[in-house]
C-alpha cells in the first residue's frame, strides 16, 4: 500500500513538503512533493535547520509545483545533504528557480555574515548558512523541465502531469497516478491556485478526476474584493499619500505580485490618474523576474498584455515611463533622500528582510507615509505585525514607532479566495476526499465548514500524519 506523509505546510502557509512512499513494481520508492522554506521567526528557523540527510538518501525524485521559496527554498539544503536525483518542474519554473535560489543564497550569506560578527564579539559559536551558491548550482543542474499536459514517468510506475495553476509564471497543479494495493490511485495537489481576477496569469485549470486531493487553503476564510473595487482603493491610497506629501512603500513579493502591481500602475499612469513623480523597483531579484516575465510573455494572458500594448502604443519601454530600476545598494540608499512623491516597491514581501527594511527605517515614523500590503503575511513576520496594527516594531535592531498608515489590499492576492477554492474542489466527480494544506488553522476550519455545506468532505491533517492511498 502506498502512503502519503504530511511533512510541511500543515497548519501554516510555508514549508510545503509531502513524502510519497510508493508500493510500485514490487518494491518501495520514495518521492518528494515540494521542498519549501519555512518563513516567520525563530520557530521557522529551527524547522529549516532540521537535518534532511536521511530523507535525501532515500529519495528517487522530487516534484515541484512552482518557484516560490515556501515551496522550493530548501531544495539546495536537500542537495547539500546528499540528494542527487531529478527535480521535476515546469519549464518556466526552472527559469525562475535560478533567480529565486541564487538570491536566497546571497541574502542568507549576508545575514550569516552579519550574525557571525556579533557572535565572534560575544565569543559564541559561529553559524553556517543552510546552503551556499555552489549548492544552488548543483540543485539547478538536477532540474528536469516539462511542459503543461506532458505525461512524465517517475520511479515506481508513477505518472506525473503538470496543469496550469494560474498563480505565478510556471505554477502548476500536480497530477500523480500512483500504484497502490494493486490499482492506480489518482492524487491531485493544487499547488497554489491563482486568483482568477489577477492580471497576467491565465485562470487555473479545472480538473474532474481524482481519488485524493491536497488543496491549499491560504484564503479559505474569505473572498477577495472585486478587482474594480481593489483598483479604486489602491488609487485612493496613492492619492492620499500624494496629498499628505509622503512616500508609498509596497513590500513586494518578487515573483507575481510585483509584476501585477507594475501592470496596474502602468494603467493608472496612462489614464492620467497616477500623481506620483517616480516609481522605484528596488529589488534586484524582482527586476530580474520582471525581465523574465517580459521575455516569457507567451506564457502570460494575452488579453492583459493587449491592454498594456494599447496604452503604451506597443512600446514596452513606455509601459511605465516613470519607473526606475535600482539594482545597486548605492541607488537604493539614494531613494531615502526623497521625502515625498515616490512609490517604492521593495523586497521582501513579508518584510522579513531585504531593502524594504531600510525604507521602513526612514519612513515608518512619518504620518505622511503609506504602507500598502498586497500579499499574505505569515504569522511571526514583521509584515504580519504591521497588518495586526502594531504601534511599535523592531527594524534592523532599532525600535520604531509606526506612524505611517498601513493599508491591506487583499484583492491583489495571487491566491484563490474561498469561493474559488470551493468551486475548484466541487468540479471533481465522485467526491474525492480533500485534505486542506498550506493554510493557517482558523482559515482551514472555516473552509472545512464551507466545503461541508457544499457537500464536500475535507480533513485537516496534522504534522507527520501518514495516510494510505
Amino acid at each position: 500500500m502506498s502512503t502519503l506523509t504530511f511533512q510541511g505546510a500543515v497548519g501554516e502557509v510555508t514549508g510545503s513538503r509531502y513524502l510519497l512512499e510508493v508500493d510500485g513494481d514490487g518494491r518501495q520508492h520514495a518521492l518528494l512533493l515540494e521542498c519549501g522554506l519555512h518563513q516567520g521567526g525563530a520557530e521557522a528557523d529551527r524547522a529549516n535547520a532540521r537535518p534532511l540527510g536521511a530523507l535525501a538518501k532515500r529519495l528517487e525524485a522530487v516534484v515541484l509545483s512552482h518557484g516560490h521559496l515556501d515551496h522550493s527554498g530548501l531544495l539546495p539544503k536537500l542537495v547539500r545533504e546528499g540528494y542527487r536525483g531529478p527535480i521535476h518542474c515546469t519549464r518556466d519554473t526552472a527559469e525562475l528557480l535560478e533567480i529565486m535560489l541564487q538570491d536566497a543564497a546571497f541574502v542568507m550569506a549576508k545575514d550569516i555574515e552579519f550574525e557571525n560578527k556579533w557572535r565572534k564579539r560575544a565569543d559564541k559559536p559561529l553559524v553556517e548558512p543552510l546552503y551556499t551558491i555552489d549548492d544552488v548550482a548543483d540543485t539547478l543542474a538536477l532540474c528536469v523541465p516539462h511542459g503543461y499536459g506532458q505525461p512524465v514517468n517517475l520511479p515506481g510506475d508513477v505518472t506525473l502531469v503538470f496543469r496550469d495553476a494560474g498563480h505565478i509564471l510556471g505554477s502548476a497543479i500536480v497530477e500523480l497516478m500512483v500504484p497502490s494495493g494493486g490499482r492506480q490511485r489518482h492524487l491531485v495537489f493544487s499547488g497554489d491556485l491563482g486568483n482568477p481576477s489577477s492580471v497576467l496569469m491565465k485562470d487555473p485549470e479545472t480538473l474532474h478526476e481524482a481519488d485524493l486531493v491536497l488543496m491549499e487553503s491560504t484564503y479559505g476564510d474569505r473572498d477577495h474584493r472585486p478587482l474594480e473595487e481593489t483598483l479604486e482603493e489602491f488609487a485612493q491610497v496613492l492619492d492620499e499619500a500624494q496629498a499628505a506629501g509622503g512616500n508609498v512603500l509596497i513590500p513586494a513579493f518578487a515573483v507575481g505580485r510585483t509584476q501585477e502591481i507594475l501592470y496596474h500602475l502602468s494603467v493608472l499612469y496612462h489614464e492620467g490618474r497616477l500623481k506620483q513623480q517616480v516609481v522605484f523597483l528596488d529589488s534586484p531579484m524582482a527586476i530580474r523576474v520582471t525581465e523574465l516575465y517580459d521575455r516569457l510573455r507567451n506564457s502570460l494572458n494575452r488579453d492583459d498584455l493587449k491592454v498594456l500594448n494599447v496604452a503604451a502604443q506597443g512600446d514596452p519601454s513606455q509601459y511605465l515611463p516613470i519607473l526606475r530600476l535600482t539594482r545597486s545598494v548605492e541607488e537604493s540608499m539614494a531613494i531615502n533622500r526623497i521625502h515625498g512623491g515616490a512609490i517604492v516597491i521593495a523586497g521582501a514581501g513579508m518584510c522579513n528582510g531585504g531593502r524594504i527594511l531600510h525604507h521602513f527605517r526612514y519612513n515608518l515614523a512619518k504620518p505622511s507615509t503609506r504602507v500598502v500590503i498586497v500579499g499574505f503575511q505569515a504569522a511571526g513576520t514583521l509584515g504580519r505585525a504591521l497588518v495586526d496594527g502594531a504601534e511599535r516594531v523592531k527594524v534592523l535592531g532599532e525600535e520604531l514607532p509606526v506612524k505611517a498608515k498601513v493599508h491591506t489590499i487583499g484583492g491583489f492576492s495571487a491566491h484563490a479566495g474561498q469561493s474559488e477554492l470551493i468551486g475548484w474542489a466541487g468540479a471533481f466527480r465522485n467526491r474525492p476526499l480533500v485534505y486542506l494544506v498550506h493554510g493557517e488553522p482558523e482559515a482551514q476550519r472555516v473552509l472545512q465548514r464551507a466545503l461541508a455545506d457544499a457537500g464536500i468532505d475535507a480533513e485537516i491533517p496534522d504534522f507527520q500524519d501518514c495516510i494510505p492511498l
